[in-house]
């Protein structure tokens, strides 16, 4: 099985790329007041421009972001060799390594999530996990070409309190698809106008993918506050 954290996961120590299956982590300037433990999407690693670009937006928020590898992933760093994703079963126990490790170093209430496949991954065990939250970014309701094969019975009873990031036209659930299905109350969708899987939108939408970065850190960030918010005792 591969390993998902098998390295200090100091920034200043690591340089992506060093060892196969470490972890970043991207800390704010100043105390973090929420953890987020994030998975890469299925075709590209945990320093990915989206991935890079999307810790970077959340650190500057106050957020300490931990990033980490899928084996397989990892395994293409070494040899240069493009893989298909592990079986779901050896995903899932990565993550659950990954998440233990990071809950290690971790400086604040801890949720999980990730890009893409690396988010369904991390909904399929938020319940058992009990993180603070979970957030999806490009949530990939059904297979490439394959509307008819929806991944949302999970979804339908999810009780960890949930954000998800989609692209109004994403092609693995766009908005008029999605707001056909039941998903659970525990969800709350936050939509990007134009916006495709990566969350970039059409240009002649007036919209830039910088903005649409922004405005997903802005919707993660404030989701994050409310489910500290709401686990932290009241001082009244």
């Amino acid at each position: 099985m591969g390993k998902a954290f098998l390295c200090g996961i100091d920034r200043d120590q690591f340089q992506p790329g060093a060892a196969p299956g470490c972890g970043i982590v991207d800390n704010p300037a100043g105390e973090p007041w929420a953890s987020l433990v994030l998975a890469h999407g299925a075709g590209a690693p945990m320093d990915s421009p989206f991935m890079q670009a999307t810790a970077a937006r959340l650190a500057a928020r106050g957020i300490q972001v931990l990033r980490f590898e899928f084996g397989y992933m990892a395994a293409r760093r070494e040899d240069g060799r493009r893989r298909p994703p592990s079986p779901q079963g050896q995903l899932l126990d990565e993550w659950r390594e990954a998440l233990a490790q990071a809950r290690k170093v971790a400086a604040a209430p801890v949720a999980i999530g990730g890009k893409s496949m690396g988010g369904r991954m991390a909904s399929l065990l938020a319940d058992e996990a009990k993180p603070l939250a979970l957030v999806c970014l490009g949530y990939p309701f059904h297979p490439a070409g394959k509307p008819e094969k929806p991944r949302v019975a999970h979804l339908e009873r999810l009780a960890t309190p949930t954000l998800i990031v989609q692209g109004e036209r994403d092609a693995l659930g766009g908005r008029e698809q999605v707001e056909r299905y039941s998903l659970a109350p525990a969800i709350q969708l936050a939509w990007l106008e134009a916006a495709d899987h990566d969350l970039k939108p059409l240009v002649r939408s007036g919209h830039t993918a910088e903005g649409h970065l922004d405005r997903c850190a802005e919707r993660v960030a404030a989701f994050l506050r409310e489910q500290v918010a709401a686990r932290s005792p009241s001082t009244s």
